[in-house]
């Protein structure tokens, strides 16, 4: 799927964006089941299993920040990584074994969608190695009004800067980091069907939206089966024991075998301890901090 030169950039530079990574029949089938989401937000009134809300959500006018889990909560989801363009973009930058970490429907309502602060994935789940990345999928277009994805080229490759806020991991960099800095930021606008990579330790973040239209971005988080999580499995620290965490690791399979021989590499770590005071989303998260805006 991508060329030598596609994958020499990403490795340089820590992003990438592959144009016409869906059909137009994946686009259709994908904004119809989004869109049945959003309809169906209208009867709920508080964030719950399936949605984020965003300020000023109502039945008249529905606004979320996110979707929960879309591979988990409708199959095409799954089959789109598993079995499509996506999945050969992942085994291009991966290799053949490869699981999920995560995967959600960002959606930035018109006229002000929260923004996503400057963070790097890496911060919240560090690994024994860092082959890990996110794609975004854009189901809608997506340019400079409508809070476009933003990337600091690089500084993947740099180092792990503190997510913390008076004592707490906050998910988000300081502005006022000296090892942050936004003059270098690219945008990465598209067309619906494009898809955005970036490295797991590549600093990102994306504005609110401005615009009158909706910026809805599907995001899967993914990993080389031999990045074994620092923090642990899940379902094993929340008291499922070791049969519980080869449940999970069988679901988050997305190709190839699991890898039971770790793979350990000098990496820059440091732990999201002590935790948010509301970790249930990254805007909670980040909001709960306290931290400076990057995009006051």
């Amino acid at each position: 799927m991508l060329t030598e030169a596609q994958k020499a950039f990403y490795a340089e530079n820590g992003y990438l964006k592959v144009e016409a990574v869906l059909t137009a029949e994946e686009l259709s089938r994908a904004q119809s089941i989004v869109t049945d989401w959003i309809e169906g937000s209208r009867g709920v009134t508080e964030s719950d299993a399936l949605y984020d809300l965003d300020k000023g959500h109502s039945a008249e006018t529905p606004r979320l920040t996110r979707v929960k889990l879309p591979h988990r909560n409708d199959p095409f989801f799954w089959q789109l990584l598993t079995a499509s363009r996506v999945t050969e973009v992942l085994n291009d930058l991966l290799g053949p074994s490869t699981i999920i970490n995560t995967s959600k429907l960002n959606c930035k309502a018109p006229g002000g969608g929260a923004a996503v602060e400057w963070h790097q994935d890496w911060a919240f789940y560090p690994a024994t190695n860092d082959d890990l990345l996110a794609f975004g999928v854009l189901l809608e277009d997506m340019d400079e009004e409508n809070g476009p994805l933003m990337v600091i080229p690089g500084s993947h490759r740099g180092p792990v800067l503190s997510h913390h806020h008076d004592g707490y991991f906050c998910g988000a960099v300081s502005p006022d980091d000296p090892d942050f800095d936004l003059s270098k930021a690219v945008t990465l606008t598209g067309k619906a069907g494009d898809m955005t990579v970036h490295h797991v330790r590549a600093l990102h973040g994306s504005a609110p939206n401005r615009s009158d239209r909706a910026r809805k971005i599907l995001f899967y988080e993914c990993a080389s089966a031999d990045a074994w999580p620092l923090l642990g499995a899940s379902s094993y620290i929340h008291g499922l024991g070791q049969r519980g965490f080869w449940a999970d690791l069988q679901e988050r399979i997305i190709t190839g075998e699991p890898c039971f021989t770790p793979r350990l590499e000098q990496v820059p770590v440091r732990m999201p301890l002590p935790p948010a005071k509301d970790n249930t989303s990254i805007f909670r998260t980040q909001m709960s901090g306290g931290m400076k805006s990057a995009f006051a």
